[in-house]
């Protein structure tokens, strides 16, 4: 394949600061891609890495022309960047990976025969996790909020790694989505879903990006298809609300431990819980007011510094 022909599948790796995950996630796609096929491209989008992975990618871009790279010029966050790295890719199909191995390459084939017997959409889904008690069931939350108030089902356990179809990827890319959150966008879109359920191993090498906090906006970004800003304020203030509020319940609880009347605590902890929901659903509605602004401004995804072997 010459680097002008069309190949039949690109992945597309999204890294930040992976300078010792880079050349070893790169063959080890290679290794399961071409076991189905030898028409195929890899491309890297880094979001403004401060270590040497640029210039690693760089390394394999010059032994590789089908190996390339797009460096973003500053951190536009997990949802934009990878999102539109998607955009960029040429192939029939798109399959998506993490750099620091919390997918398992090993998927890929699968992914890709799936595909060609007629899937257009396929994702891995995550039975088990490795993830500390606070992030899993912040993110078990995020899934209930999601399912319980969103305008279409969210598929447990993935996280976007998998295959989409060329048709399904074009489809997207003209949503003009601001902040994408792409795998609900998959679903949204209506276009035929398979599953592949697999155990996530523990990690050899490589190791999360991501912790409480980066997951906690990464949730409100999803709730909330926006990006943290002002608008914010009243969601975060809710949450420092219903501390509050619960501090106050425990207070009468153990007031009533030891004999008290509870019903001022109660009554105050009510109120408090009260204000926190309405700040919450304040700090929403702001949300969805910047995402009707942003869709009027027409922003980019990301602006890039530089790209490699196009």
């Amino acid at each position: 394949m010459t680097t002008t022909e069309r190949p039949e599948i690109s992945v597309i790796i999204p890294c930040l600061n992976e300078e010792a995950n880079a050349a070893a996630i790169a063959q080890a796609v290679i290794d399961e891609v071409t076991k189905e096929t030898q028409s195929y491209e890899l491309l890297f989008i880094d979001n403004s890495s401060t270590d040497a992975t640029v210039a690693i990618i760089k390394g394999l871009c010059a032994q590789n022309p089908r190996i390339r790279l797009i460096v973003n010029n500053k951190n536009y966050g997990q949802m934009r960047s990878p999102t539109y790295g998607i955009y960029q890719t040429r192939g029939a199909a798109v399959i998506g990976i993490c750099a620091d191995f919390q997918d398992p390459p090993q998927m890929i084939g699968a992914f890709i025969r799936r595909w060609r017997a007629g899937a257009h959409i396929v994702l891995g889904v995550r039975e088990t996790e490795n993830s500390s008690l606070a992030v899993s069931v912040l993110r078990s939350l995020g899934y209930d909020l999601l399912s319980r108030f969103g305008d279409y089902p969210i598929v447990r356990g993935a996280t976007g790694f998998g295959l989409y179809s060329r048709e399904v990827v074009d489809c997207l890319s003209a949503w003009n989505e601001p902040q994408p959150f792409f795998r609900g966008m998959l679903v949204e879109s209506g276009f035929r879903l398979e599953t592949i359920p697999y155990h996530r191993p523990r990690r050899q090498r490589g190791f999360s990006k991501n912790n409480l906090l980066t997951s906690a906006d990464f949730a409100l970004a999803a709730l909330s298809a926006s990006s943290k800003n002002w608008l914010r304020l009243p969601i975060y203030l809710s949450l420092v609300l219903f501390s509050v509020g619960a501090l106050g319940l425990a207070a009468a609880l153990i007031g009533l431990a030891f004999g008290q009347a509870p019903w001022t605590a109660l009554l105050l902890s009510a109120a408090v819980f009260g204000f926190a929901g309405l700040f919450f659903f304040l700090g929403l509605i702001g949300d969805q007011v910047r995402l009707i602004s942003e869709r009027t401004r027409n922003v980019p995804l990301v602006v890039e510094k530089e790209r490699v072997n196009f």
